[in-house]
C-alpha cells in the first residue's frame, strides 16, 4: 500500500490553507459586494465566515473520524456508498483541477499588467514550472518559501490596514461608521444573502487542508484543529480589510451601481487613492504572485485526491505512484500541472475564459460540500448509531444547516457552469458503468 511521507506540522497545514484561500481574497469582490449589499459588505463577510463555519465543522469531524488523502471522496465513500464517493471525488477534481487554473491566469494577466512587456503566457508558464517543482520536492521542504510568501501577503495587508487607520484617526471616515454593517436605504436581507452567496467564494480552498490528513504524525485531530483555524484567521482578516476599505470607500453603493466598469477595481482605487500608491501597488503585486503559491496548493490537493483515488483503483493506479525521495505522489502532480496548462491555453484565449473556469469551479467545490454534510449524517447517524441529543445536534442538525445555507448559492452560479457541471457528472457516471473494477475501498475499512 503506497503512503505518503509523513512530516507536515499544524503551522505547515494553516499556512497551505491560508495561501490557497489568499489573505485578500475579498478584493476583487468589494464593489459588486457592496453594490448588492448597498454598503453593508462587512456584514456579507461576518455571516458568509458563518455559514461556512458549517461546512467547517462537517470537515473537521469527518477529517478526525477517516484521516485520508481523499478527503470527501472517502467521506462519502464510507459514509454513503463507494460509487457516490467515487462521483463526488470526480466532481471535487472539477474544482481542484480547474482552480490552479484559474489562479494561474489570473497571476500571468496581474503580472502582465504591472510589467507589459512580459507576455501573459510567459508569465502563467513561469509560475506553473516553479510552483511544481516545488511540490514536486515536497511540501516539507518547500515550506520556508511558502512561509515567506505567507508573512509577504499579510505584511502588505497589514500595511495598508494600519495606514488605513492613521487616516481614518487623522482625516476621518468617508462612510459612515456602522453603514458597512447596515448598508443603507436599499439594504434588505433578500440582497444580503445573495451578497453572501457570492461572498462565500471567497473562503474556497480551507477545504484543501483535509487532503494533507495522511501527511503529518501529530495527533489525529492535527487536521481538524488547522481546517477551524483557517477559517477563524481568514473571516477576522476578511472583516477588518472589508472595514476598512468600505470607511475609505469615496463612492457610494449607487455611484458604484452606475458605473459597473469601477466594480471589479474599487478595492484597489481606494488604496491607491485614500491610502497610499506603492501600498496599492504593493496590493496588486501581492495578489498576482499570491495567486500562483495559491495555484501550487490546490494543485497539490488535486494530486492528493487523484493519488487516493488511483490507491483505491477508482482511478488508473498510474496516479498512485509515489516518489521515492520525496514522498509525494509525483506523476498526479505532473498530470495537475499539465492539465492546469491546457485550460489556462483554452481559456486564455476565450473571451470569458477567467470567468468561465470561476464558475466551473464553484460548483464543483460547492457540490462537494453539500455531499459532505450528507456524509457525516451518513456515516455518524447511520454507520456508528449514535444516539443522543449531542449526536442530533452534531450529526443531524448542522449538516442540514449546511446544507440548506450552500444550495442558494450553488443555484446563482451561471446556469452555463451548471450545465458544464453536469456534463463533468455524466462523464463520471459513464466511467462508473464502464469500469469493471468497482474500486477497492481496504484502506477505508481498515481506518474507519
Amino acid at each position: 500500500m503506497q503512503q505518503l511521507s509523513k512530516n507536515m506540522r499544524f503551522r505547515d497545514l494553516v499556512i497551505l490553507g491560508l495561501l490557497f484561500i489568499g489573505p485578500a481574497a475579498p478584493v476583487g469582490l468589494f464593489g459588486v459586494l457592496d453594490v448588492i449589499s448597498d454598503g453593508a459588505i462587512a456584514l456579507v463577510y461576518i455571516v458568509a465566515t458563518f455559514v461556512m463555519a458549517f461546512t467547517a465543522f462537517s470537515y473537521a469531524r469527518m477529517s478526525n473520524a477517516l484521516p485520508h488523502a481523499g478527503a470527501v471522496y472517502a467521506y462519502c465513500s464510507i459514509g454513503i456508498h463507494p460509487n457516490a464517493g467515487f462521483l463526488v471525488g470526480w466532481l471535487l477534481l472539477l474544482d481542484y483541477l480547474f482552480i490552479p487554473a484559474v489562479a494561474y491566469l489570473f497571476s500571468g494577466i496581474s503580472l502582465n499588467a504591472l510589467i507589459p512587456e512580459v507576455p501573459v503566457w510567459i508569465w502563467t508558464c513561469f509560475a506553473v514550472v516553479i510552483t511544481t517543482m516545488l511540490n514536486l520536492i515536497g511540501v516539507k521542504k518547500s515550506a520556508r518559501i511558502t512561509l515567506v510568501i505567507l508573512v509577504v501577503e499579510i505584511a502588505v495587508m497589514f500595511a495598508v490596514l494600519l495606514v488605513g487607520i492613521w487616516i481614518i484617526t487623522t482625516h476621518g471616515t468617508k462612510q459612515d461608521w456602522l453603514t458597512p454593517f447596515i448598508g443603507g436605504e436599499l439594504f434588505n436581507w433578500s440582497s444580503l444573502f445573495n451578497a453572501v452567496s457570492i461572498a462565500v467564494l471567497s473562503y474556497l480552498g480551507f477545504d484543501a487542508i483535509a487532503t494533507f490528513s495522511e501527511e503529518h504524525s501529530g495527533k489525529r485531530n492535527l487536521v481538524s484543529k488547522a481546517i477551524i483555524s483557517c477559517l477563524i484567521l481568514a473571516g477576522c482578516l476578511f472583516v477588518i480589510q472589508i472595514y476598512i476599505g468600505a470607511l475609505l470607500n469615496p463612492y457610494d453603493s449607487e455611484y458604484l451601481r452606475n458605473h459597473p466598469e469601477l466594480q471589479g477595481k474599487a478595492y484597489y482605487n481606494i488604496v491607491n487613492n485614500e491610502i497610499n500608491l506603492w501600498l496599492g501597488w504593493s496590493l496588486s503585486l501581492m495578489k498576482a504572485v499570491g495567486a500562483s503559491f495559491a495555484a501550487m496548493v490546490g494543485q497539490a490537493a488535486a494530486s492528493r485526491l487523484l493519488f487516493s483515488m488511483g490507491r483505491d483503483k477508482r482511478l488508473p493506479a498510474f496516479f498512485a505512484k509515489i516518489g521515492k525521495k520525496s514522498g509525494v505522489p509525483s506523476r498526479a502532480i505532473l498530470f495537475s500541472a499539465l492539465f492546469n496548462l491546457l485550460l489556462v491555453f483554452i481559456a486564455a484565449n476565450h473571451a470569458k475564459g477567467l470567468p468561465m473556469l470561476v464558475s466551473f469551479v464553484d460548483v464543483g467545490a460547492l457540490c462537494a460540500f453539500i455531499m459532505l454534510h450528507v456524509s457525516v449524517i451518513g456515516y455518524f447517524k447511520f454507520k456508528k448509531r449514535s444516539n443522543g441529543w449531542r449526536a442530533n445536534l452534531f450529526d443531524i442538525l448542522i449538516p442540514i444547516i449546511g446544507i440548506v445555507v450552500l444550495l442558494p448559492v450553488l443555484l446563482h452560479i451561471d446556469n452555463y457552469a451548471k450545465i458544464i457541471g453536469g456534463i463533468w457528472l455524466i462523464i463520471g457516471v459513464i466511467i462508473l458503468i464502464l469500469s469493471k473494477n468497482q474500486g477497492q475501498i481496504g484502506w477505508l475499512e481498515a481506518n474507519k
